[in-house]
């Protein structure tokens, strides 16, 4: 670990303290996961304390690891909301998880009062993985269409979906209907030529 993210881990170690559920040093980068009660108070440690000057909020996604190491692998909670925070002034970055405690209902709060370039990220996770945030003024869907029914980026929702939409002349507008794509399994053919990797001698031997 460099002497950079060395101090960096210190500095939130000593801020922190028991507010730190892991802190995990990898590829270069510091990964620090807190619980979903301590969450806002700790993104705003993040923001404000002298030690850290966390200003900038660079992204947010959310995670589903009900498959993650393979079928039954995984033991933990099964959504998490994933922030990726830079500080200008310290020149340091820092990847900020956090759990929703239910994996039914998953919730945790917003982080739109403080760094409000979360906005559409928190709405973009509402969306694809249907974490909700507590707090955020405006959570809409903001990818997929107003009527879509279920979060596509869920280990869980099928790659063709449950429906589809086509424009229905009769009607003069858009409709939705059962997908009719039936599954299948793609099993790849191999049609070699019955001479495939015989020698064949020309005229002269």
């Amino acid at each position: 670990m460099s002497a950079k993210l060395e101090k960096l881990s210190q500095n939130l170690q000593s801020v922190l303290g028991d507010r730190i559920v892991s802190l995990v040093p990898a590829l270069n980068e510091l990964t620090l996961v807190v619980a979903a009660v301590d969450y806002l108070a700790v993104a705003k440690i993040l923001r404000d304390h002298r030690d850290l000057r966390f200003d900038q909020l660079i992204d947010l996604c959310g995670v589903d690891y009900s498959t993650y190491g393979g079928a039954g692998a995984w033991q933990g909670r099964r959504f998490a909301a994933v922030s990726q925070l830079l500080s200008v002034e310290m020149n340091w970055r820092l990847r900020l998880r956090v759990f929703a405690p239910d994996d039914d209902f998953p919730v945790v709060d917003s982080l739109i009062d403080v760094w409000n370039s979360v906005n559409w990220f928190e709405r973009e996770a509402f969306d694809l993985f249907g974490i909700m945030f507590s707090g955020h003024p405006d959570l809409r869907r903001i990818l997929t269409d107003y009527g879509f029914i279920g979060h596509p980026f869920r280990k869980d929702f099928p790659i063709s979906g449950y429906v589809e939409m086509q424009y229905d002349q009769e009607q003069k507008r858009v409709v939705y209907q059962p997908v009719t794509i039936a599954p299948r399994e793609i099993t790849p053919r191999i049609i070699r030529e019955e001479t495939f990797g015989s020698v064949k001698l020309n005229d002269h031997g």
